[in-house]
């Protein structure tokens, strides 16, 4: 997630490295990068936490919010859950289908059959890199390593291939072959399946991982969901606050926002998609700061109780009715973070700093920084 989530956000565009640039790089995981880019960067950062617009409230498949319409198809909601966690990058994959156009017949097959074959290839490319390719390279390394050592490595005595032989009818036949199997090739194959269990793991683990910080960034109970009526006339100034609001950060040290991409600095990310992920640290005292000052939330909250909140809400949605959770009141920071803060601090705080600014139309301003990777549209600016 450091890498491939942030490189495609245009993150690092600004650096115009060819190898790193959002509008060429694809990331290890079953999603293509296009799909990903449209329902991510643009659909989801653009209507995020707006009820019926952002498909990442649920994935399509579960309900999260007690303003959703219950189904009796959510009652299977916690056990897809676990599937869902399990095999995160192909639901990710699959996220940009459109499940509800599909239902309601109002995709087109053409762009259908596009999306899914583009789906498929990259999906090809994935299996047979990671149970093909690179356990067909761990096993010749390890046919080398035995030939360079004269076959003083240890191995298993006994082959698969040659197992299964000898238990067919024609085992009288294929003696001699299951005998050379099992001299030869017994260290490779247990070396290739070996590979093969290892990467489906290392999977397994990433996608439970990913889908865990990522469903944590939106779903505990501090983050805020909107109608669409609600933002139907909503300003710039607007859309950042719903940004803010919508949103949820998970506490942490640096190896913990490393590891998660630091998409634990979920406000900060929504609130600029294309910076650097390494200055989130950087600018949260000043997000905190101005929430402060203009009484707004700022959420966060430690893992297992954000994970604890997700979880806790997807098992009790499945069901009928459901309550909206008492959400948080404005930012007050410990008295401890206040004192680190004001040793560091300039007079002035970032809010008295930018209040003076020029109007965004003055030359003076600047042009505004596009990026190639952030398909985000917020409102125009105006006079808020």
């Amino acid at each position: 997630m450091e890498i491939g989530h942030n490189v495609m956000h245009g993150q690092w565009d600004w650096m115009n490295d060819p190898e790193i640039h959002s509008s060429v790089w694809d990331w290890d995981t079953a999603s293509t990068a296009n799909s990903w880019k449209h329902s991510h960067n643009y659909v989801h950062h653009t209507y995020t936490n707006i009820r019926g617009k952002d498909k990442d409230l649920g994935y399509e498949i579960m309900r999260i919010d007690p303003r959703q319409k219950w189904s009796p198809v959510y009652l299977a909601q916690p056990f897809y859950n676990v599937l869902l966690m399990a095999f995160f990058e192909w639901g990710v994959a699959l996220h940009d289908l459109d499940i509800e156009a599909i239902r309601r017949g109002e995709k087109p097959v053409k762009e259908l059959v596009e999306d899914l074959k583009g789906i498929g290839v990259k999906a090809r490319k994935q299996f047979v890199k990671d149970y093909v390719g690179w356990p067909l390279i761990s096993a010749g390394a390890f046919a080398l390593a035995q030939l360079a050592s004269g076959g003083r490595l240890p191995e298993s005595k006994r082959s698969r291939l040659a197992s299964k032989l000898r238990g067919s009818a024609r085992f009288g036949k294929n003696r001699r072959t299951a005998a050379l199997l099992d001299s030869r090739v017994s260290g490779v194959e247990s070396t290739f399946l070996s590979t093969v269990a290892a990467n489906f793991t290392a999977n397994i683990i990433r996608n439970v991982w990913s889908n865990a910080i990522i469903f944590c960034g939106h779903f505990p109970d501090q983050a805020y969901t909107f109608s669409q009526e609600e933002v139907e006339n909503e300003t710039r100034g607007g859309w950042y606050v719903r940004q803010l609001v919508g949103a949820a950060n998970i506490d942490g040290g640096p190896l913990f926002h490393l590891m998660s991409g630091n998409l634990s600095y979920q406000v900060e990310h929504h609130l600029y998609p294309d910076m650097p992920s390494t200055r989130y640290s950087d600018v949260a005292p000043k997000i905190k700061d101005i929430c402060e000052r203009y009484e707004l939330p700022y959420n966060t909250g430690p893992f297992f109780q954000q994970w604890g909140m997700v979880q806790r809400t997807i098992a009790r949605l499945a069901f009928p009715g459901g309550k909206v959770r008492p959400k948080p009141g404005p930012y007050r920071p410990e008295e401890s973070w206040r004192r680190k803060f004001a040793e560091g601090a300039t007079k002035d705080s970032e809010a008295a700093k930018t209040r003076g600014r020029v109007p965004a139309e003055h030359p003076a301003a600047g042009p505004e920084h596009n990026s190639g990777g952030v398909d985000v549209q917020p409102p125009p600016r105006g006079d808020d």
